[in-house]
């Protein structure tokens, strides 16, 4: 490996660049303490990649936002956000992925009991997301947050 290709590989490690993670997840609207079946691919970019894991993220974030009306004696947009929940699930233990080597990782997670569900107000909402990762030397590489709907049980 040439210094060029290290170099490389650092900042791959860095940026999370080292693979590409991508999720599919069913159903994607589920009710608190349901079961997601998700799959998770990973491709190395080119690189070796070592991980200590891989995990599903389930985050719910709540969000206010006010927009401007000066009749009102608001003079600006005000949004403010909140994290409500954040829980991480491994899937798979510790992996290893060769160079250009694509892997595949399967498993059923529960949604918690307890989770409000996914709403949509005037000036208020609740949303959840939840990702794929891999826990990897640098900056972890993962699907990005996809969006996911919690229901309301009648």
């Amino acid at each position: 490996m040439g210094f060029l290709d290290k170099i490389k590989g650092a900042v791959h490690a860095v940026t999370g660049g080292a693979a590409k993670v991508t999720l599919d997840y069913e159903p994607k609207v589920a009710f608190p303490g349901d079961t997601i079946a998700v799959k998770i691919s990973a491709t190395s970019t080119g690189a070796e990649v070592k991980g200590k894991g891989v995990f599903v993220d389930l985050v719910g974030v709540e969000s206010v936002r006010l927009r401007r009306n000066d009749a009102q004696g608001v003079t600006d947009d005000v949004r403010v956000t909140r994290e409500t929940f954040s829980q991480e699930i491994q899937v798979a233990p510790a992996f290893q992925l060769a160079p250009n080597e694509t892997q595949y990782f399967e498993a059923n997670v529960q949604v918690p009991g307890s989770l409000q569900p996914s709403y949509a107000g005037h000036f208020t909402q609740h949303e959840w997301n939840i990702r794929g990762r891999l826990d990897a030397f640098g900056n972890d590489p993962d699907s990005g947050y996809l969006p996911l709907r919690i229901g309301l049980r009648s």
